[in-house]
């Protein structure tokens, strides 16, 4: 069973489907949890079968914000808020990310102020390929939006949180086979550079976004996010840091802790992802 957390808590999970994830008992972890806001990344469902899911759920009573991806089956992100969202906005940057399920952003009121959180899923790539290049459209689109959150959060005195799967690893803490991996999508140097532009270097000063998993985290290795369904990676803790909460500095202060929901057996799984928590105070 997963902690309860004290304080305004915050949770980001790839539930790697979300009728599969309650089949295996995630979403009632997840409601155990007893969040404020949880974002979710591959729903792979559409809006009528993400409200099915979670209206048999713990999670019932909380507020579903949701952009599927016009391809059925895949992507789809969502945030789950305790307080009715004062707008929902979809999708980032051009306009061939407008449907593909992958970034929705809401404003809601919490004991911390005005807040915008948001729930990105960004592509996994694949080197040398054109799924690559889509990648980094994607990741250029979220740069921009990113630096325009920022602005508007210093503008109208409020937070951001932007939580998810960026399916980057930053640095060499945050895979275990890093050798093996320096040329594989996910760990790409062009890929790395993004995050080292929005948290700033590992090891350095904080950039213009606090990494809270890494604050919270330690100096690694890990804590890791996924681990492959195939193997022993699970096992060996063999994974990947990819799953993020990244906050305006403002926020990033009032944060109390973080910590990885990773199942105590590769059996008791229910994503080849685990949630990261976040706790505000």
């Amino acid at each position: 069973m997963p902690r309860r957390p004290r304080g305004f808590t915050t949770v980001t999970a790839n539930v790697n489907g979300i009728r599969a994830a309650a089949r295996r008992g995630g979403l009632e972890w997840l409601a155990d949890l007893d969040a404020d806001v949880v974002c979710l990344q591959e729903v792979r469902a559409t809006h009528d079968q993400v409200h099915e899911q979670l209206s048999a759920s713990g999670l019932s009573h909380l507020h579903v914000s949701h952009s599927a991806s016009e391809s059925l089956g895949r992507n789809g992100v969502a945030v789950l808020s305790r307080e009715q969202p004062a707008a929902m906005r979809e999708g980032v940057g051009p306009a061939e990310f407008a449907r593909q399920g992958r970034w929705v952003e809401v404003d809601v009121a919490s004991p911390l102020g005005p807040m915008t959180v948001v729930s990105a899923y960004v592509h996994t790539g694949e080197e040398g390929t054109p799924r690559q290049d889509e990648k980094f459209r994607f990741l250029d689109a979220m740069d921009r939006r990113l630096a325009a959150l920022r602005r508007r959060a210093a503008r109208t005195k409020g937070h951001v949180l932007v939580t998810g799967d960026f399916n980057v690893a930053q640095a060499e803490i945050d895979i275990k086979n890093w050798r093996a991996n320096r040329d594989k999508a996910g760990f790409l140097p062009e890929e790395r550079a993004y995050l080292d532009r929005w948290f700033g270097p590992v090891g350095s000063s904080p950039g213009p976004w606090h990494d809270l998993g890494r604050i919270w985290g330690g100096a690694g290795p890990g804590p890791y996010t996924w681990w492959s369904w195939r193997g022993r990676g699970f096992d060996t803790d063999g994974g990947w840091r990819i799953d993020y909460q990244v906050a305006t500095p403002g926020l990033a202060a009032r944060s109390t802790g973080a910590w990885v929901g990773k199942a105590a057996t590769y059996a008791e799984r229910w994503s080849d992802h685990a949630a990261l928590v976040v706790t505000f105070a």
